[in-house]
């Protein structure tokens, strides 16, 4: 998956022909901040909605005004990593993507781009979330592995938190089982610190009222 798979075809640039208030049109029924400003595949720059406020008459095309456009765009080839990262720090609602010859190709609405992540990391299956907290030193991604799939788990996402100025790290690991009981036992054990677990509400629901019965039971004997 690159940048030219997740271009969304449904949503249309702006041309410098087009009005201030034509542009903010589009970016309402969109539900977006920016749109690209495109001339014969030549892409221009992004206009901000910001932008149309600022502008003196909004019912006139956007050519008949300066604007001081930035140019944000990714190559049909990158990586999503690469296409979050200039949508992240920039905060664009979409980004703009072009080819090699520097045309335009379409645009990434960054919900898409929130949607593909959801799917790569496995957000949307169902399963425990495991958040360990552990020093650089010690991160051993086999070690760690080899714990979950030892009590009949599989890791189907992860990801790492480094904190400025911090020897520590974080570890968010999203397993295929909803019971974490086992899988936290043997992190403790190996004496990883287990910062939080998160389980389905109904799964940690029917494993409170398990342990309650057993309980009960054993106050009745």
């Amino acid at each position: 998956m690159v940048a030219k798979d997740l271009i969304s075809y449904d949503i249309a640039s702006v041309k410098t022909s087009d009005t201030g208030l034509e542009a903010l049109n589009w970016m309402v029924f969109y539900k977006v901040s920016h749109l690209p400003i495109v001339n014969n595949k030549k892409f221009l720059g992004l206009i901000a909605e910001d932008d149309i406020y600022e502008l003196n008459d909004p019912a006139e095309p956007i050519g008949n005004h300066r604007l001081s456009l930035f140019r944000p765009y990714v190559y049909s080839s990158q990586h999503p990593y690469e296409i979050l990262e200039v949508a992240s720090r920039l905060r664009l609602t979409v980004i703009p993507v072009i080819n090699e010859e520097d045309e335009y190709l379409g645009m990434i609405k960054m919900v898409d781009l929130m949607h593909f992540f959801a799917r790569l990391s496995a957000i949307e299956k169902k399963g425990g979330i495991i958040v360990l907290d552990l020093h650089m030193n010690d991160y051993s991604l086999s070690e760690i592995a080899q714990i979950v799939e030892s009590n009949d788990a599989k890791i189907l996402s992860m990801y790492i938190e480094t904190r400025p100025n911090s020897v520590r790290m974080g570890v968010t690991l999203k397993l295929d089982v909803a019971d974490l009981t086992s899988v936290i036992q043997t992190f403790n054990r190996y004496d990883y610190e287990v910062k939080a677990s998160f389980m389905e509400v109904d799964k940690q629901e029917d494993l409170y009222n398990s342990r309650f019965d057993h309980l009960m039971r054993y106050l009745n004997t």
